[in-house]
């Protein structure tokens, strides 16, 4: 494995790639949701930080699993690993402002 590549420019597409996996109770992507706190590659591996809305949630393994499923889709991607932390906690401030406004939109927000 070659070391970290760390830059913005090198994990934008991976961003990008996860707005396409939608939290499975609202229809926004872990993304907008705020889930996201970081994307490592390491040579043709990522890493990817991340959290949940509450430590109960149903659907870690799913969001986990579609997660990974995206990211394989990209052509030099060989391995992807989750590293779930819960500091620091998720709140709605982790929200996008797209994220803010769909939940708006379905009424769970204001």
């Amino acid at each position: 494995m070659s070391g970290v590549i760390q830059s913005e420019q090198t994990t934008t597409k991976y961003w990008d790639a996860l707005k396409e996996v939608m939290d499975p109770e609202f229809p926004i992507s872990v993304v907008d949701m705020g889930l996201i706190y970081n994307i490592t590659r390491h040579g043709s591996d990522l890493e990817v930080e991340m959290t949940y809305t509450s430590t109960g949630c149903a659907c870690m393994q799913w969001i986990e699993n579609d997660i990974k499923e995206r990211l394989l889709k990209e052509a030099e991607v060989e391995d992807v690993k989750i590293q779930v932390v819960w500091d620091p906690p998720w709140t709605t401030a982790n929200l996008s402002e797209e994220g803010k406004k769909k939940l708006k939109h379905w009424g769970v927000s204001s």
